[in-house]
């Protein structure tokens, strides 16, 4: 069985300690919106392995230079392509599951005018009998 790393697990002090920081930052960090933990009926912080990563991802970042307020919008970007992600396999899969539940659903044939006709699965346009006789235009 897998741990849901989204299950919030881990009080403010341990997740200080599984990230590498104080308790006092973690606290900041809830405060300016860059990691914000679960709430307890007590009010009191829980954090996830989620958050514990996003929260080293915010340690390895700062100590590359950048502010908290780039970091912020680091995260804010990588969460929106992460939910974007996630709604295109949504719809990738509601749209294969919507090929295999309707297989031959859209049959398409061209008519005798090049315009499109649909077609039910398993049928077949009807030929046309007409004969057609080409005359050349004569030249002056």
């Amino acid at each position: 069985m897998t741990m849901d790393p989204d299950t919030p697990l881990f009080a403010i002090a341990v997740a200080a300690e599984l990230a590498g920081m104080h308790p006092q930052t973690l606290r900041q960090y809830d405060r300016l919106g860059l990691v914000s933990p679960s709430r307890t009926a007590g009010k009191s912080r829980r954090y996830s392995m989620r958050d514990v990563v996003q929260l080293r991802e915010i340690a390895r970042l700062s100590a590359e230079g950048l502010n908290l307020e780039g970091i912020r919008r680091i995260l804010d970007l990588e969460n929106e392509v992460a939910s974007l992600r996630s709604r295109v396999r949504e719809l990738e899969t509601a749209l294969a599951d919507e090929l295999l539940n309707r297989p031959g659903r859209r049959v398409f044939a061209a008519g005798t005018e090049g315009d499109v006709i649909t077609l039910r699965a398993g049928t077949r346009v009807k030929k046309a009998n007409q004969v057609v006789v080409w005359r050349p235009l004569a030249r002056p």
